[in-house]
């Protein structure tokens, strides 16, 4: 089958690269001019693994990922320090940490030649047939796949969803330039209207992420600076973290999410995966995970697919991935509203209530986020 793919982030290239080894024909379009990947770190759990597995790409993202994370005490802290929720490593969910740019260079080593078109200018057709305008040129293929983003371009052709919304906090991401800055310890800190994260990485480094709740659209003069006086006072090594880390190295974001759930995934033979499909807050570190599932997903279903039979496949896919993607985008967005709660009262109950929860109630929680099977019954069409 002849597929053409919008958008080399992580939904893009694993799809592309499973698709490839399926021996389907496929071509990757990205509009920027370079392979690189924007950002900082990411943390996979087990349910992207075992998608990677059943594609045959899970040792691939083990090489260039670390477990060092599932070694340390985690959990939630308030800003002094004390824990709120505390999982020792034996109740820490399975998870690995690795850098973004490495993973996106470890996926288009596993892709065919020639296959990763750079500097393209595409546009799905609107009635959803297999069509692509690349660069001013009609290219034709049996199946679509936009993986084009959160501001999918191919979402707004096929009248999917068009809006996003903007979660009510700012990010900021960045990677200590130096190792011998984390102890025992990783997992979040909750203050009010403010959280700071660590996790370690394979080389000893520590990514970190920042947020505040604050109005869309702010700029930093320096963003180390910035960082420091917010969190001066919150427990160490949060300061040594922030001035590990290059000003210019450190990434700001706005955080959006989708504003409505879209009614499909499918648009005739166009079919949208990763944020383009179900863009959500970055609050259970499941966007990643929720891609590759998306992507290895539809790589199963279109094992043995024909022209008479795909149809039948894509609706497969919208059943088996809105239900779980809607469930973790409204989840992700409730996360993120009481983990920014701003009012004093509130903070304080919401510190209470994670103090008084066991922490197995936590790790079941996790451990439910991260199951993950392949479609079942491949073979009946």
């Amino acid at each position: 089958m002849r597929i053409g793919i919008i958008g080399a982030g992580i939904g893009g290239l694993v799809a592309t690269a499973a698709l490839q080894a399926d021996g389907h024909e496929v071509a990757i379009y990205e509009r920027r001019n370079d392979a690189g990947s924007i950002g900082a770190g990411l943390t996979l759990f087990s349910n992207a693994f075992a998608a990677l597995d059943a594609i045959g790409l899970g040792d691939t993202v083990r090489a260039v990922s670390s477990t060092a994370i599932g070694r340390l005490r985690s959990g939630q802290r308030q800003p002094s320090g004390r824990w709120l929720v505390s999982l020792p490593p034996s109740e820490t969910p399975t998870v690995r940490s690795l850098l973004r740019a490495n993973l996106h260079h470890a996926l288009v080593n596993r892709l065919e030649p020639d296959s990763l078109r750079l500097s393209c200018s595409v546009c799905a057709s609107a009635d959803g047939s297999p069509v692509l305008n690349v660069n001013g040129r009609e290219e034709r293929f049996d199946l679509v796949v936009a993986a084009d983003g959160i501001r999918s371009d191919a979402r707004t052709q096929w009248g999917l969803n068009r809006e996003i919304r903007y979660a009510g906090y700012t990010a900021w991401r960045g990677i200590s330039a130096s190792s011998g800055h984390l102890a025992d310890e990783a997992g979040e800190t909750w203050g009010r209207g403010a959280r700071f994260g660590i996790v370690p990485l394979p080389d000893e480094r520590v990514y970190w992420f920042a947020t505040r709740t604050t109005p869309p659209g702010g700029t930093d003069a320096n963003a180390r600076d910035t960082l420091l006086r917010l969190f001066d006072s919150w427990h160490a090594p949060i300061s040594d973290l922030i001035e590990a880390t290059a000003p210019d190295a450190i990434l700001r974001h706005d955080i959006y999410d989708l504003a409505d759930f879209p009614t499909s995934f499918v648009h005739h033979r166009g079919v949208l995966i990763g944020d383009a499909a179900h863009a959500m807050t970055p609050d259970l570190g499941q966007g990643a995970g929720q891609a590759i599932e998306d992507a290895a997903t539809l790589t199963l279903l279109l094992r043995g697919a024909d022209q008479r039979t795909l149809d039948g496949r894509l609706a497969r896919f919208d059943s088996l991935r809105r239900p779980r993607t809607r469930g973790m985008w409204r989840q992700s967005r409730l996360t993120g509203r009481v983990a920014q709660i701003t009012n004093p009262a509130a903070s304080k109950l919401r510190d209470l209530g994670l103090r008084a929860a066991p922490s197995s109630l936590m790790a079941n929680a996790m451990a439910g986020l991260q199951r993950w099977e392949p479609p079942k019954h491949l073979g009946r069409w």
